[in-house]
């Protein structure tokens, strides 16, 4: 049976998105509006209110048009609305602009869980992690592509251009704590750096490779963040001390790390073994309180940010293309889908905090977006109930749906990483075998490698080139760093034979490469032998 929205005239009645109102109440929308001025100023059939609200519908039904979405907020009101046009929807969208949605997001934006929440910390630390994703295609305009360009592709630039996403996101229940979003070119470190400023002391970040740069590792530890990050298999940071548990400690730029090497093999039912060789840097500088093995599987943590992305993309967008067709209405149009996402997360966290020990991870989002489009229409729970002898009913309409259909717990798996799209070269990628379909993993083996000591060290061997003859000189005065001056006059070369700035090219060189440290101009340092006799202490 229909039913009327309280709280203003007709023109304020699709005002609502549901039961999500209760997130983004009208109190909520209104302080926005009239904070970035997006408030209308006179009386309107379609007041701004109405028009935020209509856009993040937008979101919640993306695969209808803007005239059938609007029906879909009025369908369960018995008071009479307007029927506007196609054109004064988007001429709606027009006054309202951008600003009231990327600041809604701003408003609703941060962790979810409770510190107590299963899965969402590591000792003391939130865990988090940051990435890209640059999947989400834009309509073929002249103006869209003057702001994004083309994505050029083996076969010719792509059908679409694309746009760049980028998040800062809470592991454990998948909610965001920042984004931005812009052109592909930028590239996913420009956009890391963006983000860094949200990251606070109690956070442990999780990162891939492409984010290892010098510059955003101490910006991110200036911040006062841990940090666990996968490191470029080109880089080879100099061995300092080694600690028990096979990992090693380094300096990188000014900063003071802790690198793990490790071996990862998956076994599955059938007998096959998959793996790889990480490398990773942390911050996490204690061996006994962070034992390598512990820090390679809660590293396996970031891949829940690829979960994000596939309820962003997949999920609620449905694999489809944006709507708009210009810069401002994309933007707009980003800024509500994050909103909206941020909102279906937060009851899906509440939810799931009301069972004692449950894991948000077991929320299904599919289950609660479709139960936010049939609330829509219904309009339950569209203003607060109160439950007997308590506050607000915190679970509500959705919170039941998702708690009806709680997931099972994870199962480890494997499968094939792969682009499902004809002209991508991931189409067929398949470096290291493994099957399409997802597989079943019996046992994930982890082995911490130390590591390997260079051949120049062996007191057993004659030296035979410059590096050896120079290892040697450094091995044996390992306590002090060396002048190149001192290091040429021990190889007998002074001032004949190398001249002294080839030498201290060459020793720039190996200290690049990471097989020296340099502490000082010209000042050379290798530790590796004490870093044997040291390891072997408790």
């Amino acid at each position: 049976m229909a039913q009327s929205v309280t709280g203003g005239t007709d023109m304020f009645a699709p005002a609502h998105i549901g039961e999500l109102t209760q997130v983004i109440p009208p109190e909520l929308v209104d302080a926005v509006l009239d904070e970035t001025g997006a408030r209308e100023r006179r009386l309107r059939s379609l007041p701004s209110r109405v028009g935020v609200y209509f856009v993040l519908a937008l979101g919640l039904f993306e695969h209808l048009g803007a005239g059938l979405v609007w029906g879909k907020l009025v369908a369960g009101l018995a008071s009479r609305v307007p029927q506007p046009s196609e054109k004064a929807l988007r001429d709606l969208r027009r006054r309202v602009g951008v600003a009231p949605f990327r600041r809604l997001f701003d408003v609703l934006a941060g962790p979810l869980a409770q510190p107590s929440t299963p899965g969402v910390r590591y000792r003391r630390w939130r865990t988090v992690a940051f990435d890209g994703c640059g999947s989400l295609n834009v309509p073929d305009h002249e103006r869209n592509r003057s702001w994004l360009g083309r994505t050029e592709r083996r076969h010719g630039p792509a059908g679409y251009p694309r746009l760049m996403l980028m998040t800062l996101c809470e592991t454990g229940t998948r909610g965001l704590i920042a984004a931005v979003f812009g052109p592909a070119t930028k590239g996913e470190t420009d956009y890391a750096h963006d983000l860094v400023g949200h990251l606070t002391s109690d956070m442990l970040l999780l990162a891939d490779r492409a984010f290892d740069s010098n510059e955003l590792l101490a910006d991110i530890a200036a911040q006062g963040a841990q940090f666990l990050i996968r490191a470029t298999s080109v880089r080879r940071p100099p061995v300092l001390a080694l600690l028990p548990d096979g990992s090693y400690l380094t300096r990188i730029g000014s900063l003071e790390l802790r690198v793990i090497e490790a071996e990862i093999h998956s076994r599955t039912a059938d007998g096959s073994d998959f793996g790889g060789i990480y490398r990773l840097l942390t911050t996490l500088s204690d061996h006994r309180t962070d034992p390598a093995d512990h820090l390679v599987r809660l590293y396996h943590e970031r891949w829940e940010i690829e979960i994000t992305y596939l309820a962003l993309r997949h999920t609620l967008l449905n694999g489809r293309v944006l709507r708009s067709k210009d810069p401002r209405g994309l933007t707009q149009e980003m800024w509500g889908l994050l909103t909206l996402y941020q909102a279906l997360r937060s009851v899906i966290v509440i939810a799931a905090e009301t069972v004692p020990g449950c894991d948000p991870d077991r929320a299904g989002f599919t289950v609660a977006l479709e139960a936010a489009r049939d609330t829509v229409v219904s309009l339950a729970g569209t203003t607060p109930v109160t439950a007997p002898n308590s506050g607000f009913d915190l679970v509500g309409h959705i919170g039941a749906r998702v708690l009806q259909a709680l997931l099972p717990g994870r199962r480890m798996r494997l499968s094939a990483r792969i682009v499902k799209c004809g002209t991508s070269r991931y189409n067929i990628w398949n470096r290291d075998g493994r099957p399409r379909d997802s597989t079943l993993i019996t046992a994930i083996e982890v082995t911490v490698q130390p590591p390997a000591l260079p051949n120049a060290y062996d007191p057993g061997r004659a030296p035979t080139g410059r590096w050896d003859r120079v290892c040697r000189i450094l091995a044996a005065n390992s306590n002090q760093a060396m002048h190149a001056r001192d290091i040429a006059r021990l190889l007998g070369r002074g001032g004949s034979g190398l001249p002294l700035s080839r030498l201290n090219a060459q020793l720039c060189y190996w200290a690049r490469k990471g097989r020296l440290i340099r502490t000082a101009p010209s000042t050379y340092k290798i530790t590796f032998p004490d870093a044997l006799t040291s390891s072997t202490g408790p």
